[in-house]
């Protein structure tokens, strides 16, 4: 069941590598909300989550990815048994397309602006495993341990107000939304783990 997990890194890994050694194929791939908009090149939402702009980023990406999604697809097991795996590709291809389309409206007449990475996605792994387990605990830099609940919050709240100012070149937006998205994707496909995470929630471990 975990395969899936390593799958998805490893194609990630492999297309980055070869994007790297292949700027054509790079530029090609990465999200480009001008290029999408007015050429339609939509493919972009969702090639731009495979590809990474450096070893560091891709291996960031990718450790958070098995470290949560790892967890994250025994649940999917535990509540969907056979639809496992189905559910797990759908909330990660979908998060990279939903976590992307609000930088692709608001940059959408930006000709210099573009995003590489699996960040808006991994968020949403992160956080889809904050739902079924609130309580658990993250460690902040690897070190400071943080309930996930709380981590959550802080999380939305930072990237909410990082992206308002723009200061950067991280895709505080992407976080945001993908974050958004991976906390209420189980609820569209059973609206009655509502009543289970407010279970959890009250499971107050402390």
């Amino acid at each position: 069941m975990e395969n899936i997990v390593f799958i998805i890194i490893i194609i990630t890994v492999v297309i980055s590598y070869t994007a790297w050694k292949r700027p054509e194929l790079f530029n090609k791939l990465l999200l480009w909300p001008y290029s999408v908009v007015h050429r339609k090149e939509y493919y972009r939402i969702i090639t731009h989550g495979f590809i990474h702009a450096d070893w560091a980023h891709l291996i960031v990406n990718m450790l958070v990815f098995w470290s949560f999604g790892t967890v994250l697809i025994r649940y999917f097991q535990y509540f969907w048994h056979g639809y496992a795996v189905l559910l797990f590709l759908l909330l990660y291809i979908s998060a990279i397309v939903v976590s992307s389309i609000y930088s692709v409206i608001k940059h959408k007449g930006d000709y210099g602006y573009s995003a590489v990475g699996a960040s808006g996605a991994t968020s949403a792994i992160i956080f889809a495993s904050m739902f079924f387990d609130p309580w658990n605990m993250i460690y902040f830099f690897g070190i400071i341990p943080i309930p996930g609940i709380l981590f959550g919050v802080i999380y939305l709240i930072y990237s909410y107000k990082m992206a308002k100012r723009g200061t950067d070149n991280i895709g505080h937006d992407s976080h945001f939304w993908g974050a958004v998205y991976g906390f209420v994707f189980p609820l569209i496909f059973k609206p009655s783990l509502f009543g289970f995470f407010i279970q959890q929630l009250k499971n107050w471990p402390f």
